[in-house]
């Protein structure tokens, strides 16, 4: 074990001094190469002599152990460091690790609520406290656009074309986007307008902004989670739910609905259409054009 400590001592040092990584992935590397460590020595195997099927070996006591494909890729990427590190130091000729394959790792779909338990929230708001109407219209607008939080609080009257069908949002990287709006959002914005903001006292430079606080500032993204946590609770929803809930949400039932993939990623303002491909699965339909007509909130 001597001589694993001392490479594993001068692998720490290379990771720390020349490649800079933060002492996290430093000790997460250092005890994965523990790992294979523990696994060699009883085994006879040095560093040097490892081989190939050795370390296939090892991965596969790893997959029995019951580790994620995840965990194993993470501890593979750690091996190919330690054994590149070693070529470096011409400590080794081959590079054992070098044909190790990566497992395949699937991307988890977020959480999200049905239709039926976004109608239980939005119906669970008090609308005889001033806030209910605004909560209502920001609920409707999170779900029925699938905008980011920060998109929201930042969502402008300049931004709304309700006659033309549309807000336009600016996304991540200042990206403009236009995205169409349902009838509902416009109803409940107009009431929450109509009813609630414009009797406000509304501070200077905040004229524009769409959702107000009761200082009549612009709303935070603190202050648009703890709305939503509080009705998650009145609902008796017990999902562990944040405003991206809304957006994922969104996208579900949009692309479960039928709507075309990349008319959702543009709405989503998704850069890459893998990052919008989660919310599918290998057999589902996309076969209609539309947006707007397939969201469940519409057909009310």
């Amino acid at each position: 074990m001597s001589s694993w400590n001392s490479y594993i001592k001068d692998f720490v040092s290379y990771l720390k001094i020349e490649r800079g990584l933060a002492d996290n992935s430093i000790l997460a590397y250092q005890n994965d190469i523990q790992k294979l460590a523990d696994y060699s020595v009883p085994r006879k195997k040095t560093v040097i002599n490892l081989t190939y099927n050795d370390l296939k070996d090892f991965i596969t006591v790893l997959y029995n152990m019951g580790l994620s494909a995840r965990s194993q890729a993470r501890i593979i990427s750690g091996l190919k460091q330690f054994f590149n590190f070693l070529l470096l130091e011409n400590e080794i000729k081959d590079d054992p690790s070098e044909l190790l394959e990566l497992p395949k790792i699937g991307r988890k779909l977020p959480e999200f609520l049905s239709i039926e338990e976004v109608d239980l929230m939005i119906d669970s708001i008090d609308l005889s406290k001033n806030e209910g109407h605004r909560n209502r219209a920001i609920l409707e607008t999170l779900y029925s656009c699938g905008i980011r939080v920060s998109e929201l609080v930042n969502l402008r009257f300049s931004d709304l074309f309700f006659e033309e069908g549309f807000i336009r949002v600016i996304g991540k990287g200042n990206k403009e986007r236009l995205v169409p709006v349902s009838p509902s959002v416009e109803k409940e914005i107009g009431i929450y307008n109509d009813f609630i903001r414009r009797h406000q006292s509304i501070q200077p430079g905040n004229e524009n902004v769409v959702f107000l606080n009761r200082r009549g500032a612009k709303l935070t993204r603190v202050m648009i989670f703890t709305i939503i946590k509080d009705l998650a609770e009145v609902a008796g929803i017990t999902k562990n739910i944040s405003p991206h809930t809304f957006r994922h949400s969104f996208a579900t039932h949009m692309i479960e609905g039928g709507a075309n993939l990349r008319a959702v990623q543009e709405m989503l303002g998704h850069e890459s259409i893998t990052t919008t491909e989660i919310y599918t699965h290998l057999d589902q339909r996309f076969l209609r054009d539309a947006i707007i007509s397939f969201h469940p909130r519409n057909a009310k």
